[in-house]
């Protein structure tokens, strides 16, 4: 089974014919205002119909309050909710279980105890996400974290690799890690929320290589 690859904050039509062209199996669409990849729910909408029965949506969220999230995954009707701030493992199970959706769950690794940390969010979330410790920004920032700290993991949960993952690392990140999805954003962008339909082709044919 290859491996999946997620093209995340994407904003154009045409990122998201890429994507589907360069064979990813997801794509983001970033509902964080003050990301530089931020789409409205309007916007949102109109990306998921573009992509609908071609690609899977995920639609990330930041702390949003309730009411918004339900306002917004009803408008948009993605396939996927990622949620990739503070949000509670009861939080997330209760949008899993009134929705019906796939849930994931984007975490910060910061030390080996983030994976034992994690194991919170079993039964709770579809997928966790590994990611770089949020900053500024949760995600998005091109930084890395420690491979290492996945090695020789028993996952109890599917799971996927984020952070600061390019073309020129990604193959590398997939052997160091045995990640079964693979996740990137300003990897494949020529400016900040930009995104370059040559580096999501060499983004995901590096990716197949492996």
């Amino acid at each position: 089974m290859g491996i999946d690859i997620k093209i995340c904050g994407v904003k154009t039509p045409e990122a998201i014919d890429a994507s589907i062209d360069a064979g990813a199996t997801h794509i983001g669409l970033n509902l964080y205002p003050p990301s530089k990849r931020y789409v409205s729910p309007e916007e949102a909408r109109a990306l998921r119909d573009h992509a609908a029965g071609r690609i899977t949506t995920v639609l990330l969220l930041v702390n949003e309050e309730a009411e918004a999230t339900a306002r917004m995954i009803d408008q948009i009707k993605p396939d996927v909710v990622q949620f990739h701030g503070t949000e509670t493992p009861e939080w997330c199970g209760l949008v899993r279980d009134q929705t019906g959706l796939e849930v994931w769950k984007a975490v910060g690794m910061r030390d080996a105890g983030t994976l034992k940390r994690s194991e919170k969010f079993l039964g709770k979330v579809d997928r966790l996400l590994f990611d770089a410790p949020a900053k500024a920004m949760p995600g998005g920032t091109g930084e890395t974290f420690a491979w290492d700290l996945l090695h020789g993991h028993t996952h109890a949960l599917d799971w996927g690799l984020a952070g600061g993952l390019t073309p020129e690392n990604v193959a590398d990140a997939i052997r160091q890690t045995g990640a079964p999805l693979v996740d990137t954003s300003s990897g494949v962008e020529s400016a900040p929320g930009v995104k370059d339909v040559d580096l999501i082709a060499a983004f995901c044919k590096a990716a197949q290589t492996v």
